[in-house]
């Protein structure tokens, strides 16, 4: 299993660090495979720097795509794509 470090920007650290962000979007220009250990490490965009706040989170469950043939390119053009995180509303 590796071990991968990521920048995050403060609003979704803050969000990672209260459970409600549970997903990231990234560019798919590193290996990652479920089980990978993530060090999210929160980065100062103004200030170009690490603030030094960590989360360490488990790989679950990962899509990798690049072209994509649910819907019209021009619809993807004009609407982009969003990530939506759900959870079963009952345990059955």
């Amino acid at each position: 299993m590796a071990v991968i470090h990521k920048k995050v920007w403060p609003e979704y650290f803050k969000e990672i660090l209260a459970g409600k962000k549970k997903f990231e979007l990234r560019l798919a220009d590193f290996d990652v495979s479920e089980g990978d250990t993530l060090i999210l490490e929160e980065w100062d965009p103004d200030k170009k720097a690490y603030t030094g706040r960590k989360s360490e989170v488990i790989a679950t469950y990962i899509i990798k795509t690049k072209g994509q043939t649910f819907w019209p390119q021009e619809d993807t053009d004009k609407y982009g794509f969003q990530v939506i995180q759900f959870e079963s509303k009952s345990k059955d």
